[in-house]
């Protein structure tokens, strides 16, 4: 009996290692090509920042110029009494004049008044003007044209050739003399001075001097 139990624990045993053989364990599955691959530890790329914009170096001044044509002849503005100094003329005269912005600040404007007047026979005391400055096409400078009660027409070119100080020029291609205007605003006082260079000479003559204040 003893034997008979050893015999069949011995076939069990080689029937078990029979069906290990013909059942082997399974290999371990390979990775499937469509597994996606694990998330980069590289951090995402960032945009590269846009350069900023440079700041404007223009100064204050210049972008002033640029958006008001008047900035640099606004000194004249206002209603200004005008007693002659000097000049060839040698004419004693107490008049005004005032300049204002008009036609929607588009043109400056100097329209002159007369006064008490004693001068040569040659000098006319019942003088009348009107000078009339604009921005020139180019909107860079100014140009100005002046009228009188005598027939005289003057075309201008504008400058200021430094603060509080502004000349109107008349273009030495014009026939007859060549004129030049020029204001000068100094400690509260308005200097003017009107003055003529004949074809032939080298200077100018001055003409007619005078000063006040605003009134």
């Amino acid at each position: 009996m003893k034997i008979r139990c050893v015999l069949l624990a011995a076939m069990a045993l080689l029937t078990a290692f029979g069906v290990a053989a013909q059942n082997p364990a399974p290999t371990p599955a390979k990775p499937s090509a469509q597994t996606p691959a694990p998330a980069s530890t590289q951090p995402p790329a960032q945009p590269s920042p846009q350069p900023a914009a440079p700041a404007s170096t223009q100064p204050p001044a210049l972008a002033s110029v640029k958006t008001d044509p008047w900035f640099e002849i606004r000194f004249l503005l206002g209603s200004w009494e005008a007693k002659t100094t000097g000049g060839v003329a040698q004419a004693q005269v107490s008049a005004g004049y005032a300049f204002r912005l008009e036609l929607r600040d588009h043109v400056m404007a100097r329209h002159s008044r007369s006064g008490a007047c004693s001068a040569p026979d040659d000098f006319n005391c019942q003088h009348s003007d009107l000078l009339y400055i604009y921005p020139a096409a180019t909107g860079q400078s100014l140009e100005a044209i002046y009228f009188d009660n005598e027939g005289h027409v003057i075309h201008y070119v504008v400058s200021t050739p430094k603060p509080g100080t502004v000349v109107f020029l008349s273009e030495a291609a014009q026939p007859g003399p060549q004129y030049r205007l020029s204001y000068t605003f100094l400690d509260g006082v308005m200097s003017g001075q009107f003055e003529m260079k004949i074809p032939g000479q080298t200077d100018f003559t001055s003409y007619l001097e005078w000063s006040g204040k605003r009134q």
